[in-house]
């Protein structure tokens, strides 16, 4: 598989039309065909019944690279990636340094990322108060989206907008046919705020503190707005099932709008998490077990079309690691290595087939980037970027083998089943079982600007 061309062959390939056995010829980092016949005469690699899908997409990552690179970086966040048979991930713009609000500090990330790339790699810009002017050169310069707070960021930086933002933002990026990525929670008084103060170390008092009605307020709020802009708009890491049906209602009136969840709101249950354990701390933060089950149903129904990391990662100090204090961890999951194991352990459990975790984690999410045409596939004409996996066999990871920058996650502590095998980009294995034979293979993704 080194060679330039080589044919893969599995009985277990997931293709546009289901899962299906067939031989697939990869030539010149391109797939060049897809064949349900053996080819006659040629090498073909075999991989038995292992599953081939076309590698994920992570459209939900924070790299953290220039500024804050001690979190994370370009290295070890894609050779996580690598490792969790991710191909494609896009970086948020609030945890650099400078934030990705400006032409200029995109200029820099590009540069920070040049020849460290063990996967392909996209950016967003984002919108901040007063930025409205620089919005058009980040979208001539290629990021694939904007990304907008609408509660404080955990960034000072990045602060978030408010109402009267995103009137001026999103007739722009309208314009380009982007969407805009919104963290959907508006901050408002309730009883149980101060909790925290009581009960530093509980995380139902970090729950209570982050009630649902912030996120509720906040999807009705950008569905009020997309309508009147007609703006694309997506809403990120969807934690708060009260806000399912509106958000049906809207994409039933035809309004352009697409919504994610992560697997951390689909594992994790709050009433399992306990005290001290900041390891867990997120925003939106995870929320009760009946509540994720129907977000698992709001992904059968196809409302939720995308599971994704929205990996952030910190240090083991600004974590809490020391302390337990929730109010002052620093709030994100590490979890871009674990995604594939961890959501097909619990999909399997409730029905779900192979053909699932292609589309909410390859080919929606490649639509939804407006890379549909070249990614997310098997299919003739499409990038080589590829996962093997085997979903019968337990993901059991040691300490040494999780590559992010801070080897620690939640979902280290987990029996998994699904093991990321092999890992192709471009025509190229990038990791393979523990090692990684071809690293920066990865390119620079930019949205074409015609």
């Amino acid at each position: 598989m080194e060679l330039n061309n080589f044919i893969l062959h599995s009985t277990r390939v997931v293709l546009p039309d289901g899962v299906r056995e067939a031989w697939v010829l990869v030539a010149d980092g391109k797939i060049v065909s897809v064949s349900h016949v053996a080819p006659v005469g040629e090498a073909i690699v075999e991989l038995g019944d292992l599953v081939l899908m076309a590698g994920l997409i992570d459209s939900h990552v924070h790299i953290n690279e220039p500024g804050r690179t001690e979190w994370e970086g370009f290295e070890t966040a894609t050779r996580a990636a690598a490792a969790g048979g991710i191909t494609t991930l896009v970086d948020m713009p609030l945890n650099a340094s400078p934030v990705t609000t400006t032409l200029a500090a995109f200029q820099s990330k590009l540069a920070a990322a040049v020849g460290k790339l063990a996967v392909n790699c996209g950016f967003y810009g984002g919108i901040i108060p007063g930025n409205t002017a620089d919005l058009a050169p980040l979208l001539e310069a290629g990021v694939l989206g904007i990304k907008a707070f609408l509660s404080h960021s955990g960034i000072d930086e990045f602060p978030n907008v408010e109402e009267r933002d995103l009137r001026a933002g999103m007739p722009i990026i309208a314009q380009y046919g982007v969407p805009l990525l919104v963290h959907a929670e508006l901050v408002s008084d309730h009883p149980e705020a101060t909790l925290m103060d009581e009960f530093p170390r509980s995380h139902d008092a970090w729950l209570r503190s982050r009630p649902k009605h912030w996120e509720n307020a906040a999807v009705e709020l950008m569905i009020k707005l997309c309508r009147e802009f007609r703006c694309k708009t997506h809403i990120v890491h969807l934690s708060s099932a009260e806000a399912v049906p509106m958000l049906q209602a809207a994409v039933g009136e035809g309004l352009p709008l697409t919504v994610e969840t992560c697997p951390h709101y689909l594992v994790f249950a709050a009433e399992e998490i306990a005290d001290g354990e900041t390891l867990y701390k997120c925003a939106p933060p995870i929320r009760e077990r009946a509540n994720n089950e129907l977000l698992w149903e709001a992904l059968r129904a196809g409302l939720i079309s995308m599971v994704v990391t929205d990996h952030s990662p910190a240090t083991p100090d600004l974590k809490g690691m020391g302390d337990g204090r929730f109010r002052e961890a620093w709030g994100g999951i590490a979890s871009l290595q674990f995604s594939l194991p961890a959501t097909w352990t619990e999909a399997e459990k409730r029905g779900f087939g192979i053909a699932n975790i292609g589309k909410w984690m390859s080919s929606n999410v490649a639509e939804f980037l407006g890379l549909g045409d070249s990614k997310g596939k098997i299919a003739a004409g499409y990038d080589a970027d590829l996962v093997v996996w085997n979903p019968d066999q337990d993901c059991l990871t040691a300490h040494s083998d999780i590559q992010h920058r801070h080897p620690f996650s939640p979902y280290a502590r987990m029996n998994l089943r699904g093991r990321v095998l092999q890992t192709i980009v471009g025509g190229k294995i990038v990791y393979d079982q523990g090692n990684f034979p071809n690293l920066g293979c990865g390119n620079i993704i930019l949205r074409k600007t015609t």
